[in-house]
């Protein structure tokens, strides 16, 4: 069993939507949760690693992107329960907007797909209605920073 399920604690995880015009970076994960599903790319933060640095690792590892962190887009809790009722996954999430700098677009080891999907187009994808939201908040922000 991973550290990441049934953990004693909620386990902090960062996010970053890395846009560029019309454009938002979506992966599909490999494993749980949300196994093959589309998603926003991040993961969990190390222990001494600030927020900012491990979302900027993070994005690197899932999509081979180097990224310039931004603003906070959201912070929230995703919660899931297992057939028993019992908490399986508990993580505090971070999601920031982000813009690519440098690297090449790859799926890295633990996701299956990476790809450029325009805002428009989103539905294909199936989101889950968080992500859609995040999405939604990440183009109406302004990017002068």
């Amino acid at each position: 069993m991973s550290q990441r399920t049934y953990p004693s604690r909620p386990i902090v995880g960062v996010g970053g939507v890395i846009v560029d015009g019309d454009h938002v970076v979506l992966i599909k994960r490999k494993y749980e949760p949300l196994a093959l599903r589309w998603s926003i790319p991040g993961g969990t933060l190390e222990v001494g690693e600030s927020l900012e640095t491990g979302v900027a690792r993070e994005l690197a590892e899932e999509t081979g992107l180097i990224v310039r962190v931004g603003p906070v887009i959201e912070v929230f809790d995703r919660i899931l329960h297992d057939e028993d009722g019992r908490v399986k996954y508990h993580f505090v999430l971070v999601d920031y907007l982000c813009v690519p700098v440098g690297g090449a677009l790859q799926a890295g080891d633990d996701v299956s797909h990476a790809e450029w999907a325009h805002f428009d187009g989103l539905a294909p994808y199936e989101l889950t209605d968080k992500a859609n939201e995040v999405l939604r908040r990440a183009r109406e922000m302004p990017r002068g920073w």
